[in-house]
């Protein structure tokens, strides 16, 4: 059942990686780089600046940073100690037949992806913080992290399965996270 679905995982990248053309190849790579979303994410801080007295904003600054260093870490624990699955683009089995788009191929293990679950942490958590005052803002953020999944397999460093779980434990540390900020808003709300 395992080596079927890793058959599967394996086909939908090659079929996923090879839609690819060189006219897409420089969008997907700078949407896939971090340092490019700075300012996207300065606009997110300031969105909840906006909802919160500069006291309770500096609480969400705390666990906005707890978050990402958890999910960042948490991805290492299973790329480096517990599943350890090579990157498609290190898998010789898979020589000549993907497309790497990135210079260089990364780390050599992919399970899960620290970009999925990263952007899918970053998503929950800004989209329920501030769900009241932007209704549909959370589809908006769901959207932008899929994409940086889908751009993880378009440049080939990740499997797919290493995006949709990387997205599953990003959603579930966004949602934990949210939980945390709110209770320590009303502890120190209450103060």
């Amino acid at each position: 059942m395992l080596e079927q679905l890793v058959q599967l995982d394996i086909e939908l990248f090659l079929y996923l990686n090879n839609l690819g053309s060189t006219s897409w190849d420089a969008f997907w790579m700078f949407y896939t780089t971090k340092f490019y979303w700075i300012p996207f994410y300065a606009v997110l801080l300031f969105l909840i600046f906006r909802t919160r007295t500069p006291k309770l904003f500096l609480i969400t600054i705390v666990v906005i940073a707890l978050m990402v260093l958890f999910t960042d870490q948490m991805t290492n624990v299973f790329k480096k100690v517990l599943v350890m699955r090579l990157r498609p683009c290190h898998d010789p089995t898979l020589e000549g037949l993907m497309r790497l788009v990135k210079p260089n191929c990364g780390g050599q293990y992919g399970f899960f992806s620290g970009h999925a679950s990263n952007s899918m942490a970053v998503a929950v958590f800004s989209g329920l913080l501030l769900r009241f005052k932007y209704k549909y803002f959370i589809f908006l953020m769901l959207l932008w992290s899929a994409a940086m999944g889908y751009s993880r397999i378009y440049i080939g460093v990740h499997f797919p399965l290493d995006v949709v779980c990387g997205m599953a434990f990003g959603a579930l540390s966004g949602f934990l996270f949210y939980k945390l900020d709110i209770y320590l808003q009303h502890r120190f709300r209450v103060r």
